[in-house]
């Protein structure tokens, strides 16, 4: 008798998923440019000054800059966030997923940040802090307006939770 699975472990009866914002592909490509174009121009100004092997390091870096470029649009789409009755479900990644539940009732504190570049595209990034420094979660790419609210909720539905308690 063969058993089948109907589901993945990643699928939850009811939720529905909202992704995360396609301007944080951009965010995240200026942010490899940015970190990895300028050791990039260093490597070839050392391969024209000193020549022979030392073109090793910016063919490494052009190559890792490559794949990052590659990776990056495949990676955003891929994650996303579902208000659950009692707690937020994250999910990331195509190859090597994760999916994370945080109860309501243990988020202690929510931080919304943007660094220059994510806030120029009218994103942020929401941070759930918890009483576990390990199961700390974020969602990265949420638009400004959105992750505003997405605060307000979270932080009266943690409340309300923690006052069952």
């Amino acid at each position: 008798m063969a058993i089948t699975m109907t589901s993945s472990p990643f699928d939850l009866d009811g939720a529905t998923w909202v992704s995360v914002s396609r301007r944080l592909i951009t965010v995240r490509v200026w942010i490899c440019l940015i970190s990895l174009g300028i050791p990039l121009l260093a490597g070839i100004v050392l391969g024209v000054v000193f020549g022979g092997w030392l073109w090793i390091v910016p063919g490494v870096i052009a190559l890792l800059l490559a794949w990052l470029l590659w990776l990056v649009p495949r990676q955003v789409p891929a994650i996303g966030y579902a208000e659950l009755d009692d707690e937020l479900a994250i999910r990331k990644g195509i190859m090597f997923r994760t999916l994370t539940l945080v109860p309501y009732g243990r988020m202690q504190y929510i931080e919304v940040d943007a660094g220059p570049v994510a806030h120029k595209n009218g994103i942020a990034t929401i941070t759930l802090h918890t009483a576990s420094a390990s199961s700390d979660a974020e969602i990265p790419g949420v638009p400004e307006a959105e992750a505003s609210r997405l605060r307000d909720r979270l932080t009266r539905r943690s409340e309300s939770m923690l006052a069952g308690l």
